[in-house]
């Protein structure tokens, strides 16, 4: 029985752009058709989506919850819960979180992912899914376990190659540690998703600032700099390469590391590159504006050579998707550090997303609508395991529906969201924003009303296709 007709004339589909409508039943989408071609079964609710533009729900693969976030005095507090952040998200037409389990959480993975499940379940208004995060010095039978989570659904693994600052000691994974691990990747149909950049040269330069009285954060972009990201790449591609694994490395920040990645795609290697909207819209000389640190994430903001190469990445397929690194603080604790070595890192940005890469992407640099759909959706759902259930208007995938109103140009203002008391893109006009969100068939945010539920969301089973670990496919 169809429950709910999405009628507009501009429907991102896998096929093309084109008036359709879109047939749901239940949470499945069960036919795109011609407008009108299908006779409206009694009782059966249609939307009118006419002069709007229809994609696949969001999918922001990179976001923290009930994180935890560190003080300068030693201390820390947890970020917060997908209670929050969740409905953000499907308020501005975001439907699927990715997350992290932190394997050293628990006696053993398998535990570690059922606490982790206890912050989400019945938390959570959107569908969500975890990536496994190891840390430090592995125990000898983690490998083994890990080859199980993979099985079990979760098959991208978090790898850190730097403890980030000096007072995080134990995040870094030693090199022959990330050989093992890469091995049970290309063994299982694993992803290797990285932060990379090279603790050596980080932690030089972290001493040598402050040993020159230039510890203000304004001098990130020195410490978490652009030759570490170039020699923390080339050496984690070169491990993978010759181990067969696949890699997703997160937050590019810099042209070097837009170069790697697509030096190693045109060998063949199968390798995904994401960047965050903060990396693509600011640069370093943002730090130095009133209350700079609310730009700020790790590994740092660039210069404008970086921006750039950033965007041509999003055109020649280095850079596949665009995500947040969501840590949803208060501005007080946003604000709290103030040295290259206490910052705090992440950014509330989860709601804007799908709107502001709309802005940016279609709006200004005149993106097709199927290319900016596939930076914040598609081909996430894609790398990590999600297609075609996630990610398409298509028959029989998720009836995951974002629908954008180009006649509301709203200014983003930190009072009309969601998530904390600041947002980093104050100030800024949208082209379009979210007036209608659909997460499996349920009409979650209509005009701005939250109509879900906390119990809405649902843990994704993630199964990567063969094909994407063999070769570059995107």
């Amino acid at each position: 029985m169809i429950d709910l007709i999405i009628r507009g004339d501009t429907v991102v589909t896998p096929q093309g752009v084109g008036a359709h409508d879109i047939l749901i039943a239940g949470d499945k989408i069960a036919a795109i058709a011609a407008p009108g071609s299908i006779a409206v079964p009694d009782g059966t609710r249609v939307i009118d989506a006419t002069d709007k533009i229809v994609i696949p729900g969001g999918i922001d693969p990179h976001v923290h919850c009930k994180w935890h976030l560190p003080n300068p005095d030693g201390t820390a507090n947890l970020t917060a819960p997908p209670d929050v952040v969740s409905k953000a998200a499907v308020h501005g037409g975001t439907t699927t979180m990715l997350d992290f389990t932190r394997a050293s959480q628990g006696k053993d993975v398998r535990d570690a992912i059922e606490q982790r499940e206890e912050d989400w379940h019945g938390h959570c208004a959107c569908d969500y899914a975890q990536h496994l995060m190891v840390e430090g010095a592995l125990p000898i039978d983690l490998p083994g376990q890990i080859g199980e989570a993979i099985q079990a659904g979760f098959p991208t693994v978090k790898i850190f190659t730097t403890d980030i600052t000096p007072s995080r000691k134990g995040r870094m994974v030693d090199f022959g540690d990330i050989w093992e691990i890469f091995q049970i990747l290309a063994a299982n149909n694993g992803l290797g998703v990285i932060h990379s950049e090279d603790n050596d040269i980080v932690m030089h330069m972290y001493g040598k600032l402050i040993r020159e009285g230039r510890a203000g954060f304004e001098n990130m972009a020195e410490v978490h700099n652009t030759l570490s990201e170039d020699v923390s790449f080339r050496r984690v591609i070169r491990l993978a390469e010759k181990v067969g694994a696949a890699l997703y490395m997160m937050h590019v920040s810099a042209a070097t590391g837009v170069s790697a990645i697509q030096e190693a795609r045109h060998r063949g290697v199968p390798i995904y590159g994401e960047s965050l909207h903060q990396y693509m819209l600011y640069t370093k000389e943002d730090y130095k504006r009133p209350n700079g640190q609310i730009y700020h994430t790790y590994p740092s903001l660039k210069g404008q050579e970086d921006h750039a190469a950033l965007w041509q990445g999003t055109l020649d397929g280095s850079i596949n998707c665009v995500a947040t690194d969501e840590i949803c603080c208060t501005l007080k604790q946003k604000l709290q550090g103030n040295r290259i070595d206490d910052t705090t890192g992440g950014n509330a940005g989860v709601e804007p997303r799908v709107a502001l890469m709309y802005t940016e992407m279609v709006g200004k640099r005149g993106y097709s609508l199927r290319r900016y759909v596939d930076l914040v959706s598609t081909n996430a759902a894609k790398i990590m395991g999600l297609y075609p259930r996630k990610g398409a208007l298509a028959a029989g995938s998720d009836a995951d529906i974002c629908v954008l109103d180009p006649a509301d140009q709203r200014v983003i203002k930190a009072e009309d969201l969601h998530e904390a008391d600041y947002t980093p893109w104050e100030g800024r006009k949208m082209d379009a924003w979210p007036c209608l969100t659909v997460l499996r068939g349920k009409v979650v945010v209509d005009n701005g009303v939250f109509k879900g539920s906390l119990n809405d969301g649902k843990w994704q089973h993630r199964r990567i296709a063969e094909d994407m670990l063999t070769a570059p496919r995107l």
